[in-house]
């Protein structure tokens, strides 16, 4: 086997284990967010990706949408948008 191959092929494998591992990692997260956002209930608190905090009164299944109620003031926002959920009661 030629020097120079020999070289290529151990720079390229801690690459490509690199990129694997960065997948299946990125994989997990996505998996572990969605699971968070359709565990979203009536009654739990949660925190916006833009900050906002409220509190869950209504969630809508046909549009993936949840309407909160943050200081007395109502907002409907997308599954998307949850960044964090503390379970109410």
């Amino acid at each position: 086997m030629d020097q120079n191959m020999l070289m290529n092929i151990l720079v390229v494998i801690p690459i490509v284990l690199m990129f694997v591992f960065m997948t299946i990692s990125q994989k997990k997260k996505s998996k572990k967010e969605q699971e968070l956002r359709n565990s979203v209930k009536v009654g739990d608190e949660i925190i916006t990706i833009g900050g906002i905090v409220g509190t869950v009164i209504s969630v809508s299944v046909a549009d993936e949408s949840f309407v909160i109620e943050s200081q007395n003031v109502k907002f409907k926002i997308k599954k998307w948008s949850i960044a964090s959920v503390r379970k109410g009661e």
